[in-house]
């Protein structure tokens, strides 16, 4: 009798397939074709790139879904070509900018026109002023003035007045006594005296010659003037002539100090 010894077979255990499954496997086919070559095209220069890509079982650390790497040395002529011909742009180290300025010119505007003033609108000084102008004598071009004249106030006003003449009871510029003439210059100075010579002499006090000072008084009988340092004296002498600066010729002159 004859004893068989084929054992059964049995279909081996598998894993069980979904359309899950499915998927995921064709998949994993399709990755090993991403390594074919391919090719960019640069439409606007004609630049040619290649790309040589590798299967992903061929990169470095086993990443399936790397990119291949681009190979910049497999340039083609051409493309070499064009960059060799590219246009470049230099400026020489010794560039100078230049930039025209227009000329300018500065015009003077014209003068203001003049203001006129009206005469009601003038300050009573000025109306002081011109009157006094206007009345005063022009002093005498060739008449010698002392220095002592400066800075006296008694001389000074005494002065303006050379070569006015003598005028018998004259107590204006336009005319002057001796006494006149003396009590005049004294009331620009604010201080009145009387009207004949005798009256000053005593409204004053009689000093010596020695400590007399100019803007004194110098009085003799019937005249009376104003002593201007030194030997010097100014007065209105006698009809016929002028206020005028001239040395003293009185014998014996009384010196009067006012004040």
């Amino acid at each position: 009798m004859t004893v068989s010894t084929t054992r059964a077979r049995h279909r081996a255990a598998r894993r069980p397939s979904t359309p899950l499954t499915e998927f995921a496997a064709a998949a994993s086919d399709q990755m090993g074709t991403v390594g074919r070559r391919t090719a960019v095209v640069a439409a606007s220069s004609g630049l040619v790139v290649s790309m040589l890509g590798s299967p992903a079982s061929a990169t470095p650390g086993g990443d399936a879904g790397a990119l291949p790497a681009v190979d910049t040395a497999a340039l083609t002529a051409s493309a070499r070509a064009v960059l060799n011909t590219a246009p470049v742009v230099t400026a020489p180290a010794d560039a100078a900018w230049t930039i025209d300025v227009p000329a300018v010119t500065a015009e003077t505007p014209p003068p203001p026109p003049p203001v006129k003033v009206k005469a009601a609108a003038a300050s009573r000084s000025t109306v002081r002023a011109a009157a006094a102008a206007s009345t005063a004598a022009p002093a005498a071009t060739n008449a010698a003035v002392p220095q002592s004249v400066a800075g006296n106030a008694v001389l000074e006003v005494a002065a303006r007045y050379v070569g006015v003449p003598y005028v018998s009871g004259g107590s204006t510029p336009a005319g002057f006594d001796c006494s006149g003439f003396v009590s005049y210059v004294y009331a620009q100075l604010g201080i009145s005296l009387p009207r004949t010579s005798g009256g000053i002499k005593a409204a004053g006090t009689v000093i010596s010659r020695a400590d007399a000072q100019p803007g004194d008084l110098i009085w003799s009988p019937g005249h009376i003037s104003i002593y201007a340092g030194g030997n010097d004296q100014i007065d209105s002498p006698r009809p016929g002539k002028t206020i005028q600066f001239r040395a003293i010729w009185q014998s014996a002159p009384v010196f009067i100090r006012i004040g």
